[in-house]
């Protein structure tokens, strides 16, 4: 509970003219230095909370990354997988066969190659994946609700604007 109030105070300091304007303000490379660290923290902190509201799993941080590379990228060859996150085919084979075992993912033959075998997400992985993104959804929207007032919600919304414009290329 505290350390979600504090990732929501980096927001809302972003958005707080008036407490910004009170204070001696460092010099700018310190204070952005300091922002940038806050801003991880806070977003490493939400991404925790929500995981445990969303139907936390056990997978590694490499099978989450194939699980959603596959769900935006579609069927892939285990070798396809590798070259896109940067290892050896025999290492991705590691990932994957897991994955296959919790029946996350499946395996069809490539129809261009039969020699080849193409990943997929399975219905239930789709599912599963849906009902934790609902489940990380209703958690954050309850708790923006609950915990912060209208006046503060503006703010929070005001301090994601600048966080988008920080990403976006």
């Amino acid at each position: 509970m505290e350390y979600i109030q504090l990732g929501f105070t980096v927001f809302l300091y972003i958005c707080d003219i008036d407490l910004v304007s009170h204070r001696t303000s460092p010099p700018q490379t310190e204070l952005a230095r300091t922002l940038a660290t806050e801003i991880r923290a806070a977003y490493r902190k939400l991404k925790l909370r929500a995981r445990e509201y969303g139907g936390g799993n056990d997978l590694t941080p490499s099978q989450a990354s194939v699980l959603l590379r596959l769900e935006k990228d579609g069927a892939a060859t285990v070798s396809s997988l590798a070259r896109a996150e940067g290892m050896r085919p025999q290492s991705m084979s590691a990932i994957v066969a897991p994955l296959q075992e919790s029946g996350l993912v499946s395996g069809a033959p490539d129809p261009s190659d039969g020699r080849q075998t193409l990943m997929s997400l399975t219905p239930k992985c789709l599912k599963w994946l849906q009902e934790g993104r609902a489940a990380r959804q209703d958690w954050l929207t309850a708790t923006i609700s609950q915990r912060l007032s209208v006046h503060e919600q503006e703010k929070l919304q005001a301090a994601l604007e600048l966080l988008t414009r920080l990403i976006e290329d």
